[in-house]
Formats: C-alpha cells, structure tokens, sequence
C-alpha cells in the first residue's frame, strides 16, 4: 500500500536539514512524491540525482531522506549496481538494502537492509551523484578569468626556433611571475562576461590551449622562463597566457542548499548560444564569496517581465498606465559543480523551459 502521510516526513527532513547546516539556514520541505515507489533496483546508468527523483520532489535532497550528516556523506559513492533502494514508509527515510531471492508466484523477494554507509568494495562502478561526463571538462581547465587575474598572468614571449604554433615537447619561452609553479595552463582570453543586472564586468571567459611544464626558471639577469609543452588541445603561441594547473578536482558531490541566502542570475550558457537546456552548463554571477560553495543547488526562474496595466487609472501626474511586474516562473534546478570568486559555473537539471541569460538563479524556498 503506498499511500501515507507525509507530514511527518516533511517535519523530519527539515529539522535535519537545520542539522546539516549548522542551523544557519532556513529549513526546507523535502517531501516524497505522491506515486513514491516501495523499492528501485539499482542499474547501471543511474545516478543518486536520478534514483531520488523515483522517490523525492526534490531530487536533490536525497542526503536528508537517507538519513546522515554532512560527514558520513561526504563520500556519496556508496551504491552499486544490483542493490535496492527501500523506501521506510514508517520512518520516511531511504535505506539500501540487496534481495536474498526471488519469493513466491507474486511475492516479492525478500530485502537485507545494509548498514547506512557502506564503507567497503568503494570503486569505479558506484552510482556516481550526477552525470559527471559532461561536465569533465569544466573541471581541470580555467575556462574563466577574473579581475586581476588576466593582466598579470604570464605569457609566452618566443617559441622554439621561431615556430608560429607550438605542439608536444616543443620549448616555450614565458615571461611572468611564476609564484612558484611549474605546471600550467595555456589559454587565450575570450569576450568578457557581464553582470546581467549591473552591466559590470565580472569576468573572462578563457579558451583552454593546453598545458606546459617548467623545465628551466629564469636565471639570474634575466626574465624569461624555459617551458616544454606537455599537452597541446589547440594550437598556441606567442602571446597565449598562462594559469597555474588547478588542484585534482572533487568528483564525489553531495547536493545541498547553500548556506546563506543567495540570488543570482544566468550570466552565460556555454558554447556562446542563448539558451540551455536538461545537461547544459551555465555559469551565473555569484561565486565563492557570495557564499556558494561545490554541490549548491539552486532554483532556475524566468524572470518575470514588467508590462503595463491596461485596466488602471493613469500613473503619478497622467504619466500614463502604471507597470506591474509578474511573478518570475520556476523552470528548473542549477547543480553548482565549480566556483570561483564571483563566478560559478552550474549543470542544468530538471528543466522544463530553456533557460536563457538574464534568468534567476536563487536559494530553494
């Protein structure tokens, strides 16, 4: 029978969302689906994302229905294919568990419920949190500039036997303070992006070259730095630039509200296009230090148009019609995978209409 109350549910959920946060957040509503099913199947394919949507309206708030605290699921890669996700109508939690075999002409087979946290056999073929292929490559390349960055990030000055392109192994010679690095990132500064409200430019959107490796510093009485090319996706040359080789990337994602409130709007779709759709990147105006950090998901709205009220009696002084703006109109979630200061770029999910640049990003409610 799969009728039940979720009141309870819903009150559970957002005392442990308080829990999750620290109590600085406004507690949420996370409530099952009212077509919830008593079990999934694992298969291969799945994603967390995907098996909670079976049983959540909100996807995304999958670590609270299961039970845990922002420390045991910091590693969400715990699901493997052939396991079964049980759905505890008593407790309105999620449990896993694994069938002992089939039962009976219409019985179903029996389940093992697993410890919460399974902490052996962790491996390539666990469910991973979302779709992680398509946003590889926004993981380990620049692909974004900000402020000051641009002007004071080395260049290359020459190439190897006055080469007009550079390829693998070939040298590079830099011009730039190093900081101490050795391995980096060629790129070639892009359009500027800016902020949909103020107009500002926040950012520069940077096409990834390839990447070099210091072989010889500059020695004393000189300014120029020896670099071989280790990869080369594009060619590069004089005057491409350089940016220290992020850090190995966190892959293992676990969605979660932002803990401070932030509004935020669609400053680009990647691929310079208008529009986005289910599994598009885009990247919005708000970053680390607006208080978003990897794993936020926050609600995508068309911002709602100001028109005028043909009905009304004329504006201030006969101006004319007064204008109204209507509401803004929800058409999706924004899977923030990457931050930077004021920039961070997000994986469209559960999209209904395109979303375009100008679009509200902003906190669940």
């Amino acid at each position: 029978m799969k009728n039940f109350s979720t009141v309870g549910a819903r009150l559970g959920f957002a005392a442990l969302f308080c829990t999750l946060t620290g109590g600085a957040a406004q507690a949420l509503e996370c409530a099952f689906r009212a077509d919830a099913p008593d079990q999934h199947t694992v298969v291969v394919g799945d994603t967390l994302w995907g098996i909670a949507g079976k049983f959540l309206d909100r996807p995304w708030c999958w670590p609270q229905v299961w039970g845990m605290n922002r420390e045991q699921i910091r590693d969400p890669h715990w699901i493997y294919p052939g396991q079964v996700v049980y759905l505890d109508r008593a407790s309105g939690q999620l449990r896993l568990g694994r069938r002992l075999g089939a039962g009976g002409a219409g019985e179903p087979a029996a389940l093992r419920l697993s410890p919460r946290v399974r902490t052996e056999g962790l491996g390539q073929d666990a469910v991973q949190s979302i779709p992680s292929g398509v946003i590889e490559p926004f993981l380990t390349q620049p692909l974004i500039v900000e402020g000051d960055e641009l002007a004071a990030a080395p260049r290359v000055v020459a190439t190897q036997e006055g080469h007009v392109f550079l390829g693998k192994d070939d040298k590079a010679y830099v011009r730039g303070d190093l900081k101490g690095g050795t391995s980096f990132q060629v790129f070639r500064p892009g359009k500027p992006l800016k902020d949909p409200v103020s107009q500002a430019v926040i950012g520069t959107e940077a096409f990834y070259l390839g990447t070099l490796k210091l072989r010889q510093e500059a020695r004393p009485g000189s300014e120029v730095h020896t670099f071989v090319v280790t990869s080369a996706k594009e060619e590069m040359g004089v005057g491409d630039q350089l940016m220290a080789a992020p850090p190995t990337p966190m892959r293992n994602y676990v969605p979660h509200p932002p803990e401070q409130k932030v509004a935020a709007r669609v400053v680009a779709v990647y691929g310079g296009v208008t529009h986005a759709g289910q599994n598009q990147v885009v990247s919005i105006n708000r970053g680390k230090l607006d208080g978003l950090d990897i794993g936020a998901v926050l609600q995508l709205y068309h911002a709602g148009k100001t028109v005028v009220d043909p009905g009304a009696s004329k504006g201030w002084h006969g101006m004319g019609k007064p204008q109204v703006k209507l509401p803004d109109e929800e058409v999706g979630s924004l899977f923030i995978f990457r931050v930077f200061k004021h920039i961070s770029y997000g994986l469209i999910m559960q999209v209904t209409e395109p979303v375009e640049v100008g679009d509200v990003a902003q906190s669940p409610e």
